[in-house]
């Protein structure tokens, strides 16, 4: 297990191509979060030049705003970043407030949205996980049955895809497995949130898959937010936030509001020796 400091480089490259004007919302730069920890950021860049406006969106991500012109246009954005070289924190004693104790921040990320259909899991949820602990041993207990109930499969991919579905399927990518643990946190009054990001291979053996987007999810306990992942369901190093939200329709890498290809797609995150 790496545990000393490190140095992350992360990036992407997208390419599409675009029949006509386009207009865009790329959420892609490193979250404010860790805006400390930035040692050097290439910034956002698309060839062809065009201008990009920026703001920040209703959950605190930096989001960008472009016009693709017609035609094969190319987005990159790098950064170096420094990283504790630790792994996610388990804190097992961490309780579970009560709804009516909980700060009025959280509550958003108890209710249903779009990829995180409740009203279908309730019931299965408080069947399957309302005798488990309360607390840390209970969100873990979800991340312990979405990990063994998702099989990981690039072609079972959907962006339609809900938490409902991702169930029933019992296949999926991070993020299906993110919105299933997600949305049966809420059904047990948990409050829990979508994240995207980077997380590299650090510290895992070999071979790796190829580099991605990925994602996990935050959960309220004890008064503080706690990072976990069912995909992998255990401690990792090295992620890099980018942005979080009620679920992966907050956070998509890119909006586009017209007809578009991707061509090409590629993603890093590498510890620089």
């Amino acid at each position: 297990m790496v545990t000393s400091s490190m140095l992350i480089q992360v990036g992407f490259e997208l390419v599409y191509q675009f029949p006509q004007e386009t207009p865009l919302i790329l959420t892609v730069d490193v979250h404010h979060s860790r805006t400390a920890d930035i040692v050097s950021n290439a910034f956002l860049a698309t060839d062809p030049v065009v201008p990009i406006a920026g703001y920040l969106d209703g959950f605190g991500n930096w989001c960008s705003r472009l016009v693709a012109p017609a035609g094969t246009v190319r987005i990159t954005n790098s950064a170096v970043v420094r990283n504790s070289g630790l792994a996610d924190p388990a804190v097992p004693e961490a309780w579970q407030e009560t709804v009516e104790t909980l700060p009025a921040e959280t509550l958003v990320y108890l209710l249903g949205s779009r990829y995180c259909d409740t009203d279908l899991l309730s019931d299965f949820a408080w069947s399957r996980f309302g005798e488990t602990p309360l607390g840390w041993g209970r969100v873990q207990a979800i991340c312990d049955y979405v990990h063994g109930h998702i099989g990981f499969d690039y072609q079972r991919a959907s962006p339609t895809k809900t938490a409902w579905q991702a169930q029933q399927e019992g296949a999926g990518v991070c993020r299906d497995y993110a919105h299933l643990a997600v949305a049966l946190c809420r059904c047990m009054n948990i409050p829990a949130r979508y994240c995207t990001g980077y997380l590299g291979h650090m510290g895992t053996p070999l071979p790796h898959g190829l580099g991605d987007f990925a994602a996990w999810f935050e959960a309220y306990l004890g008064g503080a937010w706690y990072v976990f992942d069912p995909r992998n369901n255990a401690p990792r190093t090295g992620r890099v936030l980018i942005a979080r939200g009620r679920d992966a329709a907050d956070v998509a890498i890119a909006t586009t509001f017209g007809p578009y290809i991707l061509e090409s797609f590629r993603v890093w995150a590498e510890e620089i020796p």
